[in-house]
């Protein structure tokens, strides 16, 4: 099962992207102020993420369809 955890755009550089399912920080989604991401991952929670708030994938999608990712004009 696949879990998501949303993390601060600083925190990036700490993502091991062996970890996960995004392959770098340019093919991460970004909030529309561009101040958080999230990434996904299978299986066990990596180390880096230790103390983030998990989300099944529905759970995310309701994150992901407020105003705070979802900008109200398409870009």
């Amino acid at each position: 099962m696949r879990t998501y955890c949303i993390i601060n755009s600083s925190e990036v550089s700490s993502v091991d992207f062996d970890q996960v399912l995004q392959t770098s920080a340019d093919t991460l989604r970004y909030s529309v102020d561009g101040s958080k991401t999230f990434v996904k991952y299978e299986g066990d929670q990596p180390s880096f993420l230790s103390g983030k708030q998990e989300y099944t994938h529905s759970e995310i999608l309701d994150v992901l369809a407020t105003d705070e990712w979802t900008p109200d004009e398409p870009i």
